[in-house]
Parts: structure tokens; C-alpha cells; sequence
């Protein structure tokens, strides 16, 4: 474990209007971290990974990426970067997969892949197709390379997106509910591919409803409620019972929700 945290967060907040969405969340994540977070719909995880990367600017709270911090101004219309640069630089250093792929429809798959990587980092673009191609391989969907990504099923577009995620070289990847719009039939090959990259010692933070890959896959665990993390710790602690009442709650609902499908 490196002695720096790949990612450092420090008491971040978020409200839209007067609804306070996060109130003070802090974590680290050292190389290799797998942190799988759980809640609620409502308890803030897409918000809090949205934050970490500035899709969302927090009202309050420091975010340093690797050591370097980003730095943060207050305008007349509100808090953001200080340096777009800077931004730009630590955003390509941070992964982000969305539940909702956010693949460019106009694309093939290959573009999207190499679009990153040529125009953001200036990479030989020959480079990057080779890449990109291993890439797709190591996903499982090198043969899709130049279909769009409306030929794709569900599970192949989020394959897809995790290989543009890799491309950037990024020192953690975001995971914002990355199997909830997929078929049932469809999840698995998604979760193979995080666990492959678990296993080559990937740092991910991963909002899931995925007990499974939770409680096997991470060595961490957060819950998060109302907006804070009502409790944290080793998988085998938090499904052990050692978790907060309110996360054993939420386990058996999610349990009893499982049975019930």
C-alpha cells in the first residue's frame, strides 16, 4: 500500500437549494482499494462520486487526486477550479463510468475509445488504436470495435465504456451504479470485467446495489445514509454483522428485493 492515497477526500458538502445532500463526507483509497458504496436511493453515493471529478462542484470539502490537490476559487457565481488546466489534467486521472454509458452515438466504438487519449492527452493516434484494440480484447468485445454503439446490447455499450475509462491510464476509476440499466441477463459480464480489474489492482470506488460483488470483490465496504457514512470497514465485518443497525436493515431489504426477482 503506497504511503500517498490514490484519492483523498475531505469533508465534502453538497446541497441543491436547501436540501443538503452530503454532509462532511470523508475517505481515502490507496492503490489497489476496491471501496464498494451501498445506500439508499436518496443517500447521496451518485452525488459524492459526482463531486469527486467535478461533475458536480461541492459547496465545502478538499479532493486531491495522487497528492495533488485541486485547487478551488470562489466567484460571485459560486465555487469552482481555479485552474481549467489543472481540471482537465486530474479529471484524465479519474476514471468515470456511468450507469448510463455516455458512449458518443456518432461514434464507432473504436473512436470513442481513442477520442480521449488523442484529443485530451495528445497520444499518437496510432498508439492509441493499438491500445484500444487490446483494450476491447481484454473486455471481451474486440469484434464490435466498428459498430456504433446502438448495435450494442447493454452489457457490451458498459464493456465499452470501461475500456474508454482504461484508455485515459487512470489512477482510480469511478463507478456510478454501473449495472443498474442492464437486463438481469447482462450484469455478469460487466462484473466479470471489474473483477478482472480488481484483481490486477485497479483503485475503484464503486457505487453498487451489486451485494455480491460488494461483500466478495472489495476490501472495503462504505454505507452511506442521509447524506454521511453511517458506518465502513472490511466486507467480512460489514456483512458479519458488525455493521450499524441501519445497514443491516438495508442488507435485508436488499436480500428480501433479491428473492422477491
Amino acid at each position: 500500500m503506497s504511503a500517498t492515497p490514490r484519492l483523498s477526500v475531505r469533508n465534502i458538502r453538497k446541497s441543491f437549494g436547501t436540501h443538503e445532500v452530503l454532509r462532511g463526507i470523508s475517505l481515502d483509497a490507496h492503490d489497489g482499494d476496491v471501496i464498494s458504496v451501498l445506500g439508499a436511493s436518496g443517500s447521496g453515493k451518485s452525488t459524492f462520486l459526482r463531486c469527486i471529478n467535478l461533475l458536480e462542484t461541492a459547496d465545502d470539502g478538499d479532493i486531491v487526486v495522487n497528492g495533488e490537490e485541486i485547487a478551488m476559487k470562489t466567484t460571485p457565481r459560486g465555487r469552482g477550479a481555479a485552474s481549467r488546466k489543472q481540471l482537465d489534467r486530474i479529471r484524465s486521472e479519474l476514471g468515470m463510468v456511468f450507469q448510463s454509458f455516455n458512449l458518443w452515438s456518432h461514434m464507432t466504438i473504436l473512436e470513442n475509445i481513442i477520442e480521449g487519449p488523442v484529443q485530451v492527452q495528445k497520444r499518437p493516434r496510432a498508439d492509441c488504436v493499438a491500445e484500444a484494440e487490446a483494450l476491447l480484447e481484454k473486455v471481451g468485445i474486440a469484434d464490435r470495435k466498428d459498430y456504433y454503439p446502438a448495435h450494442l446490447s447493454g452489457g457490451q455499450k458498459q464493456r465499452a465504456a470501461i475500456a474508454r475509462s482504461l484508455a485515459m491510464h487512470p489512477k482510480v476509476i469511478l463507478f456510478d451504479e454501473p449495472t443498474s440499466a442492464l437486463d438481469p441477463e447482462l450484469v455478469g459480464e460487466v462484473l466479470h470485467v471489474m473483477r478482472d480489474l480488481a484483481a490486477e489492482k485497479m483503485t475503484m470506488l464503486v457505487v453498487t446495489h451489486e451485494m455480491g460483488f460488494a461483500r466478495n470483490v472489495s476490501n472495503r465496504v462504505i454505507f452511506m445514509r442521509d447524506g454521511q457514512i453511517d458506518c465502513d470497514g472490511p466486507p467480512q465485518d460489514m456483512f458479519g454483522g458488525k455493521g450499524s443497525p441501519h445497514f443491516r436493515q438495508f442488507i435485508r431489504h436488499m436480500e428480501t428485493e433479491h428473492h422477491a426477482a
